[in-house]
């Protein structure tokens, strides 16, 4: 069973706790998933799983998103920004619509022509190549990987005495403001507002941590996807 299986299942759980009258919170949600990706990392399978495509890690020439068309891309990215808005998994709501057979209107030929191992492959840098805007694309949640750099808590300059370092890491919260439920024009929420001074507090592999504010902001520059499987 796939990670992204079983994060299928388990947002299929959460549903079937809600009709019950006991929903889980979102911090317990996020623990579950958070719990359920360590284990798939740690699973010798899904490691030898992840060597199989580490080729297809390192640069835009073997990024996933190449074989699409323009259009094809287009779809997928405003579809991915429509679900990140409202704090969906993309790839789970893929997922439930495969297993119910629903359409999935235009992202459907994700499903005819590229299927789920082609899904797995597609990670957040990848999505970052391609995005104009990523404060509206992607954004962080608790288990993600990514990589600061020490210009976040020091002056650090290209050529300097002080150079720019990368340190992995892991984003153990999230804190967003809330957006707007619609604008008095009556159009949709706009993406951008409830980014505004969003932070997240990041654990890295000594187990010291860091709360990053403006995350999706002015410290932009000062981290990034990991390109790892």
């Amino acid at each position: 069973m796939t990670q992204l299986e079983i994060e299928a299942a388990l947002d299929a759980a959460f549903r079937q706790c809600e009709l019950f009258s006991c929903p889980l919170s979102s911090q317990q949600k996020q623990i579950l998933l958070q719990a359920v990706q360590e284990f798939t990392q740690n699973q010798p399978e899904a490691n030898n799983h992840g060597n199989a495509g580490k080729a297809g890690c390192n640069g835009q020439a073997d990024n996933p998103l190449n074989p699409l068309t323009v259009e094809e891309r287009q779809a997928l990215l405003t579809f991915i920004q429509r679900e990140e808005s409202e704090n969906r998994s993309w790839k789970t709501t893929l997922l439930n619509d495969w297993v119910q057979e629903r359409d999935s209107g235009s992202v459907q030929f994700i499903r005819d022509r590229y299927g789920v191992q082609w899904l797995e492959q597609v990670k957040p840098f990848h999505l970052a190549q391609y995005a104009d805007d990523q404060r509206e694309l992607i954004r962080l949640k608790a288990g993600d990987r990514i990589e600061v750099t020490n210009g976040l808590w020091e002056w650090v300059q290209e050529d300097g005495p002080c150079s720019r370092e990368w340190f992995p890491c892991t984003v153990i919260d999230v804190r967003e403001p809330p957006n707007p439920a619609e604008s008095e024009t009556g159009e949709d929420p706009v993406v951008e507002t409830g980014l505004n001074n969003a932070s997240c507090i990041v654990r890295f592999d000594t187990g010291a941590e860091y709360e990053i504010q403006g995350v999706y902001d002015w410290n932009r520059p000062n981290w990034r996807w990991i390109e790892e499987n």
